[in-house]
């Protein structure tokens, strides 16, 4: 008989299901993520640092886990929540089941309870604190402790899920199928150039997927923790920076900040969800908490520049407010048709753009992959500047 769980939400809401993965309890922020597969990328995306996941679709685990899905070394969420857990596995690239691997990481599984009323509360609500216990922790002991949880906003997590020191990837993409992306560059583009781009990356929270497309495009990749100062950074002698996804709330990253004003004249960036939010705050604008965030891989966002829609991958519970940024030097470029937030932006003159979603998604959709073409080719634009400046000077 599978053992009693309980989600217990700081407002005072029960949920009772029976218990997979860990005997424990976790708190944190509990979101809904809409996606349809890709359950172990979600696990270990460190966006999702601080943060309890309830997953909309209704089966999860039945394709087990692999090496070859992580985003990280190890799964970020606190806790999950799903209306139907397998605990077999029927898969040809599985290692083992999701059951072992959640026991393995102690991260407990609330299921067989009603995922639909628990989205609707979020919705009407907002995100909420809560905690997943499967240790028979008492409900009423439950709501007191989720209710001493901190909040996500105000919270730095970037400093927690970062790398330890700088280090150099070198992965491509894993090829199951032949990607998509290679036919829409054309041979000319598929094939290596001679002199590779060297990119410094980041880790605010970086996914391995990233990376992944960054050495597709032919770049030589740096990763370097989130506190490297510009200088540093600069140190490298890179010809594009990368700002990566990452957890928690933006403004208290205030390094972060710091760091690409410094940067931004002196090299061509790209930054992605909580990089684009770094972005913002960078330009002088302002950013705020969502009533339950954007979680899944299905949400439409209009490309104003090309007057087009994407289908993209989405994680975050932050946006940048678009009037608060100077429309003198910043072009808003993106906006989410769901809610008309804001999704993406450039600078007017200078070499630097950011979109809030995850053009690297995985497993997908890859509508968006042309934005590493376009960080690449601003890397050649400006290589090219640079020499033609140098050479007027002598």
């Amino acid at each position: 008989m599978a053992r009693p769980a309980i989600l217990a939400l700081e407002d005072g809401r029960i949920f009772n299901g029976r218990a997979a993965g860990a005997r424990a309890r976790r708190g944190g922020e509990v979101v809904f993520n809409t996606s349809l597969t890709g359950y172990q990328e979600v696990f270990t995306d460190p966006s999702y640092a601080g943060q309890i996941v309830c997953l909309t679709y209704p089966h999860i685990g039945n394709v087990g886990v692999n090496l070859d899905d992580e985003e990280s070394a190890r799964p970020y969420i606190e806790a999950l929540i799903v209306r139907e857990f397998s605990a077999l596995a029927s898969n040809w690239r599985s290692t083992e089941t999701a059951q072992i691997y959640l026991s393995r990481h102690n991260i407990p599984a609330i299921w067989d309870l009603d995922t639909r009323a628990l989205v609707r509360h979020i919705r009407n609500v907002g995100a909420l604190r809560g905690l997943v216990a499967t240790d028979g922790t008492p409900a009423e002991m439950l709501i007191h402790e989720a209710r001493a949880l901190p909040t996500m906003a105000g919270l730095e997590l970037a400093s927690r899920v970062t790398c330890e020191k700088s280090y150099a990837w070198k992965k491509h993409s894993i090829e199951l199928t032949a990607p998509p992306w290679r036919e829409e560059m054309g041979e000319a583009a598929a094939q290596a150039e001679a002199q590779p781009f060297r990119v410094v990356a980041y880790d605010f929270g970086i996914k391995q997927n990233i990376l992944r497309l960054l050495v597709d495009h032919n770049c030589d990749v740096t990763v370097v923790p989130a506190k490297t100062s510009a200088e540093d950074a600069l140190a490298l002698a890179p010809d594009g920076v990368f700002l990566s996804n990452g957890p928690g709330d933006p403004e208290p990253v205030t390094y972060a900040v710091e760091n690409i004003r410094k940067l931004m004249a002196r090299v061509p960036i790209f930054g992605i969800c909580l990089g684009h939010q770094l972005c913002g705050l960078a330009l002088g604008g302002r950013t705020f908490k969502l009533k339950f965030g954007h979680h899944g891989a299905n949400h439409p966002v209009k490309n104003l520049l090309a007057n087009q829609v994407e289908i993209t991958a989405q994680n975050h519970g932050f946006a940048v407010d678009p009037d608060s940024l100077p429309a003198s030097e910043v072009e808003i470029t993106h906006v989410n048709l769901n809610d008309y937030t804001n999704e993406g932006m450039r600078h007017r003159s200078l070499p630097m753009f950011s979109v809030q979603y995850h053009p690297e998604a995985s497993p997908g959709p890859h509508d968006s992959h042309y934005l590493f073409r376009q960080f690449t080719e601003m890397m050649k634009e400006h290589k090219l500047s640079r020499a033609l400046r140098h050479g007027a000077t002598r």
